[in-house]
């Protein structure tokens, strides 16, 4: 099982069952009217990490049953998902550009600012997120809050030799820091080889891109969680199979 497959089941686990079912109702919903609305034969695709991702190529294979889409996987986990459905996904390219990337995210601020990285997957996911020239985000009501770091840590993606000083160090900065654990106990590895640092920050954060600027900073750390003006489109999916489309203010004004 790979790392974002572990953490995946992981927080499944944590859920009661009604609630969990509920979820994936909501997720579901939200993949499919993406499948129909964003998703075109011929379009080079960007695959996200984690449980609503996997919806999302469920979905498009289920609406398109026979299209060769050209495909790029942020994780082996969405890789292998897609293989087994019959997409092809191939490795990242020198020049690669994308039509269309499909991911899910663990907050969504008001102007659409995300907190990602509960599945391990930050790093890949935001290298091919600026690669696309639209994200389309899934996610189910619960995902929607009114400022990151109200309800999942952010975390960080760092070199292992510095993660435990630099936790040491972000807890001095007034932060809750924790070196992510995998079911193991032992440490959480990347897909890239690196560990994460799960944050909480003292209070909700209100400007994430300088957040985001000062943690980059540090020596040793590779990636964050905060996807500062990346998603073009948030898809809320409803357990009843209702959905709600968000844009960002600047779009919303024009």
């Amino acid at each position: 099982m790979s790392a974002e497959s572990r953490a995946s089941a992981s927080l499944g686990d944590a859920l009661p069952r009604c609630v969990a079912e509920e979820r994936e109702k909501a997720k579901t919903a939200a993949a499919r009217f993406a499948a129909e609305k964003y998703v075109h034969a011929g379009l080079r695709l960007a695959l996200g990490t984690g449980s609503t991702a996997a919806h999302a190529v469920r979905a498009i294979r289920e609406r398109f049953p026979d299209e060769p889409f050209d495909c790029v996987a942020s994780s082996p986990a969405i890789e292998e998902l897609a293989g087994s459905l019959g997409l092809k996904v191939r490795p990242l390219a020198a020049d690669d550009r994308f039509d269309l990337m499909v991911d899910g995210a663990d907050e969504v601020a008001p102007n659409l600012d995300l907190t990602k990285g509960g599945g391990g997957a930050l790093f890949r996911e935001k290298f091919l997120a600026r690669l696309s020239t639209q994200v389309v985000i899934l996610v189910d009501p619960t995902k929607i809050v009114s400022a990151l770091g109200e309800k999942s840590p952010i975390p960080v993606e760092v070199v292992p030799f510095a993660a435990r000083v630099l936790a040491r160090q972000l807890e001095d900065d007034g932060f809750a820091a924790r070196v992510r654990a995998g079911r193991d106990g032992r440490p959480y590895v990347t897909d890239n080889g690196n560990q994460l640092i799960d944050l909480k920050p003292p209070s909700p954060v209100d400007d994430p891109l300088r957040l985001h600027e000062e943690l980059r900073e540090r020596p040793g750390v590779v990636e964050t969680g905060l996807f500062v003006g990346l998603a073009d489109r948030v898809i809320v999916g409803q357990p009843d199979g209702r959905v709600r489309e968000l844009v960002p203010p600047a779009k919303r004004a024009g």
